[in-house]
């Protein structure tokens, strides 16, 4: 009997921008405060890019080729996780292909928002272990400060920018991802939204940038919960494992109190979670993959290791998937390729987008529930 083909995690790499924007540094234009953010968030800083999403992503993709010892041209497939596009055609996938020389792969978005690199990381597995292709690069990336409301500061306090990226190959060992639960919670779909981008927009007298955001706290703090925890249960139980069994939870970092409640849910002591959100806030898809660097980074993961991966994001999608780790924790090489310096600080780049940003004085706010409005029709 052939064995069975999984998809081994063979390489990873991060791209995090230099500048850092601090809670001080928000209160100098929000009404806000170190300690407030620090009570309902955990956050105390995130990074604030100076180049492009798929600037991050290639460096990222770049560190993560290396640390695999697997040249550009053997790259079968790419998919750009996120919600963080140059432009609408051609997508961003087909740019950091092009950065990378990596001529011969497959290209390919996967938005769901902040479950991107979850749902692309399952999306690579599937087709390595169909024998459609041999390997893979999945990435999660954001560039939330350029679209951010920054005069919003329920999301402004939250979001941050960052790359990372792993490398899947074909292997006959048990590895990589073992089990998967994806699912989307639409019926509260509007709680978390951006309004300004999108086909809804054009040619409706609004500047691309100027966003409105939609993000109501409770009812996203709810459904997250529920949403992380269910996935991370099922998929536990579909595995047949136990909370017991797992050697490091590395979950979304959407905010410290929902990766408590799902740590406290699923029977999984916090000293068994990685946890980030205090470095970088929410980097949607960027946050699991970025999370899983630092962990191996810090010796976190090791040989055989198995991974809980939960997370929830607009949509209102969610997921888990569950990795056992190889025998490798350590890169196999370390790519030449540096992030361009940053001239400016966090505060600057911020305080740059947002004067640049039209105060909302238009018609903006007006177009926005016509072009939304739910159908009730099938």
């Amino acid at each position: 009997m052939t064995p069975a083909r999984h998809a081994a995690i063979t390489g990873w790499g991060e791209a995090l921008p230099p500048a850092i924007l601090t809670n001080d540094d928000l209160s100098t234009f929000l009404e806000t405060s170190d300690e407030w953010i620090t009570q309902r968030t955990g956050m105390k800083e995130r990074r604030v890019s100076h180049i492009s999403a798929i600037e991050m992503a290639t460096i990222a993709s770049a560190r993560a080729l290396a640390c695999a010892g697997l040249e550009a041209g053997e790259v079968d497939l790419i998919i750009y996780g996120g919600c963080s596009n140059e432009e609408a055609v051609p997508n961003s996938a087909s740019g950091v292909q092009i950065a990378l020389g990596a001529t011969r792969a497959a290209a390919m978005d996967v938005n769901t928002a902040c479950t991107s690199f979850l749902y692309g990381l399952s999306t690579a597995t599937a087709m390595i272990q169909t024998g459609v292709v041999r390997n893979a690069i999945v990435i999660g990336v954001e560039l939330i400060s350029r679209y951010m409301d920054w005069s919003n500061r329920n999301v402004a306090v939250l979001f941050g920018d960052g790359a990372a990226a792993v490398v899947l190959q074909a292997t006959d060992s048990e590895e990589g991802v073992i089990g998967t639960v994806l699912g989307c919670d639409a019926e509260a779909r509007q709680s978390l939204r951006v309004r300004g981008i999108g086909c809804g927009y054009a040619n409706r007298d609004v500047s691309l940038g100027d966003t409105l955001w939609d993000f109501d706290g409770q009812v996203i703090f709810k459904r997250a919960v529920h949403g992380m925890s269910e996935a991370a249960a099922r998929v536990l139980r579909e595995a047949n494992v136990s909370a017991d069994d797992i050697d490091l939870v590395v979950p979304h970092q959407a905010n410290l109190r929902i990766i408590e409640a799902v740590a406290k849910y699923t029977g999984i002591e916090m000293d068994r979670v990685m946890v980030t959100v205090h470095r970088y806030g929410n980097m949607s898809a960027a946050t699991v993959p970025v999370s899983l660097v630092d962990a191996l980074k810090e010796g976190r993961v090791k040989p055989g290791s198995l991974l809980l991966m939960p997370g929830f994001g607009g949509g209102l999608t969610f997921g888990a998937l569950l990795v056992r780790w190889g025998s490798r924790t350590t890169p196999l090489g370390e790519s030449s390729i540096v992030m361009p310096p940053c001239e400016q600080t966090a505060l600057e780049l911020v305080n740059e987008i947002r004067a640049k940003q039209d105060p909302h004085g238009r018609s903006l706010r007006g177009l926005m529930e016509p072009v939304f409005a739910e159908s009730r029709t099938v």
